[in-house]
């Protein structure tokens, strides 16, 4: 027998109504004025009534296929299969000058960094890492770090810092099996931060658009 929604937890409760406007603004049954207005209320919502009438009006609720496509689209991809022997550990050293690395790419298991009067800049948001543990030892004088990270990484600072810091912005995930970044290292008269690059809610934007792309849109209703 169904749960009642009034008694599920209001955070799985609130997936579930963003995954359904999602599904149905793709399906061209929300314009995009009343999915937005809608996905903003359910982002507010501090009750299950006020989630379950988001969506009382919505008959297309996510199927299978709407499952995969946003695990693809939005679940961090950890692959310890895309590892290749002898490339475990990456070598950045930045001397007056800097470093950035953005877009798909393939993160090691250990990153050293050299960053003296230079810097370094890595975004995670659409990378590929090859294990669940990320380590970055780094040595930061008169430089500094950026990271950029996806919603849902679980990040740690272990760095000592003198005259220097190190800004974590990123909420840390409570998922367990969530992929870990680990700072680790000196800040010497410099220092390294980390933050989200994106929101949950411009990435479920994002996604929405995605998938509406991807059909022939009915005409919209509020």
């Amino acid at each position: 027998m169904p749960v009642n929604p009034q008694d599920r937890p209001i955070d799985q409760l609130r997936e579930q109504t963003v995954d359904q406007l999602i599904m149905n603004y793709g399906h061209g049954r929300l314009s995009r004025e009343a999915f937005e207005r809608r996905l903003d209320e359910a982002l507010d919502a501090k009750t299950a009534d006020t989630l379950v009438e988001l969506t009382r009006d919505l008959d297309l609720k996510a199927d299978t296929d709407y499952t995969a496509q946003k695990k693809a689209e939005l679940g961090i991809r950890v692959d310890p299969s895309a590892a290749v022997e002898g490339d475990e550990v990456e070598t950045m050293i930045n001397i007056f000058g800097g470093t950035t690395r953005t877009g798909a790419w393939d993160v090691p298991q250990e990153i050293k960094m050299i960053n003296v009067f230079g810097g370094c800049e890595l975004d995670f948001s659409n990378a590929r890492f090859t294990a669940k543990t990320t380590r970055i030892m780094m040595f930061c004088m008169f430089g500094g770090a950026s990271f950029y990270l996806r919603e849902g990484m679980r990040t740690k600072s272990k760095a000592i810092c003198i005259f220097g810091g190190v800004d974590n912005r990123a909420n840390t995930s409570a998922d367990p099996d969530a992929p870990t970044l680990i700072i680790e290292g000196i800040c010497l008269f410099g220092g390294a931060e980390m933050k989200v690059k994106k929101t949950p809610k411009q990435r479920w934007q994002e996604f929405a658009s995605t998938l509406r792309s991807m059909f022939d849109a009915e005409p919209p209703r509020a």
